[in-house]
């Protein structure tokens, strides 16, 4: 067994299952703060329900997002001691200033925000949510600062085979990530949006199912049910809640389509190799991909790369925006990797293990770079047609409603996914596509600041160890992922009246949030 294919592996799975958990508590914090700026602005019951329901569904999503990702620290140790020595002077910067400023902004004004239903006055009360989803969105800025150094090392200097940090504004302000920064917030903000619009699409469905609302003559009657407090409110919470979100998942494409592009454009000048093996091109080219496969999966041969359709002209305006200048493919890319960075790797055993004077193979896997990076857009398209859709059919005067199909209403469900697929899809494309490289080399810098892959694992962890904490961190994560879809699935079918069990009270007293134990909410 190879030590490096399972550490890889298993970094890769926690990874992506941690972020599924990321961009929804970035995307839909904010939406939960703007309900409740509503409510205390307004006074409108529309608008504490939408609070208190989607914050029930936030809490839930963001208690699930501290328990992973503090795996996520654990590994570094553990599997990646060689890595975590070499970037450690530059990592501790910004992780310390996510763990100590950014995390404890989030724990206790989630705290506050939490116990400070009746407790607080209206508006430090929504001030407690607001600072709650900065400090999210901090935290999401330290974490990508990091990132993007592996991407793009800079404000560093090699001493005794190590970066040590020179200079901290460099790090904190890299071009990756003011550009990567942007991209994930608009991307967790399509997240939050498709989120709204496949949950209240479900209850507006429901809602018809059940007969309580019905079409006559094109437009909709409005019933009431006393049963879980269905009543002309709760429709109205729910077509707000899907209108609200499908704009904010237009915003959120529009965003991500936008920064995207600037990405795209600064990749082909730092990873020009992953942009190229993102395109399928092997030769230097003009033409966009729009289906090429390879004869043998899992190659990295140019030989075994076929392109069927592509549109010429189209890369190099979306790479250099006129449509003659080439874009360099990956025999030319692999000819300079190989010159300025050498062909073998060291053969130094105690570092590389069995990798140790092996040939380098630059190339990424193809499938992965090429697929990932059409799927991360692809599935971004689609949400934002969904969201176009749910704008259209519900437009009529402030009383459209959802079609009683059920086939509608699955896809609408489906189609909540489309964005979580896609931010995954993004970061397997980003990461996968900079191997065999842990920290890429800056070739508008020193190319000294770079370490291989095979050097950042940890030399005494044996394979079968890394084996087990796999096996154990995957049946772990199973079990957490079985314990949040129970728990959102129970309160989003439950509705609104779950998160405000106080709707059924009997009592003319209506000041319940005084009476009611402070914990009540979080339960």
């Amino acid at each position: 067994m190879d030590p490096l294919l399972i550490a890889r592996w298993q970094f890769g799975i926690t990874t992506v299952y941690h972020f599924f958990m990321v961009p929804l508590t970035l995307g839909l914090g904010p939406l939960v703060a703007y309900f409740h700026w509503k409510y205390v602005k307004t006074g409108s019951e529309r608008f504490k329900r939408l609070t208190k329901f989607w914050g029930k569904l936030f809490l839930i999503n963001f208690a699930m997002g501290v328990a992973t990702g503090l795996v996520q620290e654990f590994q570094f140790g553990m599997a990646w001691s060689n890595y975590s020595r070499f970037v450690g002077d530059v990592f501790g910067a910004p992780l310390a200033m996510e763990g100590l400023f950014a995390f404890f902004f989030e724990s206790t004004f989630i705290g506050l925000w939490i116990f400070g239903w009746g407790k607080l006055s209206p508006k430090i009360h929504a001030w407690t949510i607001t600072i709650a989803v900065i400090g999210t969105w901090i935290s999401a800025y330290f974490i990508l600062v990091a990132n993007s150094w592996m991407q793009h090392p800079v404000g560093v200097e090699m001493v005794d085979g190590r970066p040590v940090m020179t200079d901290i504004l460099a790090v904190l302000f890299n071009i990756t990530a003011v550009l990567t920064v942007p991209h994930v917030i608009t991307g967790a903000l399509l997240v939050g949006g498709a989120f709204l619009i496949g949950i209240s699409w479900w209850h507006l469905w429901k809602r018809r199912k059940d007969g309580i609302d019905t079409v006559v003559d094109g437009k909709v009657v409005i019933g009431e049910r006393t049963e879980g407090i269905r009543d002309k409110e709760d429709f109205h919470a729910w077509r707000y809640a899907l209108r609200f979100g499908a704009i904010v998942a237009l915003v959120g494409f529009l965003g991500t389509a936008f920064t995207g592009h600037a990405q795209a454009q600064l990749m082909i000048q730092q990873q020009p190799l992953k942009m190229a093996a993102a395109e399928a091109a092997c030769e230097d080219t003009t033409a966009f991909s729009l289906f090429s496969y390879s004869t043998n999966p899992g190659s990295q041969n140019c030989a075994d790369i076929h392109t069927v359709l592509k549109i010429p002209g189209l890369l190099s305006f979306l790479a250099h925006e006129n449509f003659t200048e080439e874009v360099p493919g990956v025999e030319t890319l692999l000819k300079e990797y190989r010159e300025q960075l050498g062909t073998h790797y060291p053969n130094q055993p105690e570092v590389y293990g069995e990798y140790a004077g092996q040939e380098i193979q630059y190339t990424p896997l193809v499938e992965i770079t090429y697929y990932g990076f059409r799927g991360m857009f692809t599935l971004g398209g689609m949400s934002a047609l969904m969201a176009i859709y749910a704008l259209w059919i519900t437009r009529k005067n402030g009383t459209g409603t959802v079609p009683a199909s059920n086939g509608i209403k699955n896809l609408q469900l489906v189609a909540l996914w489309f964005p979580f697929l896609g931010n995954a899809a993004g970061w397997i494309f980003t990461e996968m596509g900079r191997q065999p490289f842990v920290v890429a080399p800056n070739f508008q810098g020193d190319t000294a600041v770079m370490m291989f892959t095979a050097a950042g694992v940890s030399p005494e962890v044996s394979a079968g160890t890394i084996l087990f904490s796999l096996i154990t961190l995957g049946l772990l994560y199973g079990v957490l992922a079985i314990v949040e879809i129970y728990l959102l699935t129970k309160y989003v079918r439950s509705g609104i009246v779950a998160s405000m069990p106080e709707l059924l009270e009997d009592d003319e007293d209506t000041n319940h949030d005084e009476k009611r134990d402070v914990l009540a909410f979080a339960y």
